[in-house]
């Protein structure tokens, strides 16, 4: 009887190593899927907006402007600019509109101002209740 117990410890040592055969085959099953399907999926068609021509511009255009240093400052119809400050900056806006809400706001950034500082001035203007306000883009030659 000791010699079968002997021989029965001997031929259940532990297994060390992964088996990779399986591994293998669902990651080639998974390649040949991606290759038959990736040929007949279709890209994306990603509608962006473009920037039109006004028929007639405004009558009258309230300009705010940020600065490369962040300050602002707001112009009325190609006037010369008038530093203020952002507490300050709606019911200024609100001032310039003189009670007509048509009267568009447009926003003006250097191209080094931090976008989260454009957000904040049309953030005031909209909580304050300013309605039409737009941002101001550069025509590029096409």
């Amino acid at each position: 009887m000791p010699a079968v117990v002997a021989r029965g410890a001997r031929g259940r040592r532990s297994m060390n190593e992964i088996n990779m055969v399986p591994f293998i085959d669902v990651m080639l099953v998974l390649l040949i899927i991606f290759m038959v399907t990736a040929p007949l999926i279709t890209t994306g068609v990603v509608d962006l907006p473009s920037v039109g021509k006004s028929r007639q511009r405004p009558s009258s255009v309230v300009e705010v402007i940020v600065g490369s240093d962040e300050k602002l400052r707001l112009r009325v119809d190609n006037q010369d600019p008038v530093g203020v400050a952002l507490a300050q900056l709606a019911a200024r806006v609100k001032d310039k509109q003189a009670g007509n809400a048509e009267v568009p706001v447009v926003i003006s950034a250097d191209k080094s101002v931090r976008y989260e500082s454009v957000v904040r001035v049309m953030d005031t203007l909209q909580r304050a209740g300013v309605q039409r306000v737009g941002l101001s883009v550069k025509q590029g030659s096409p």
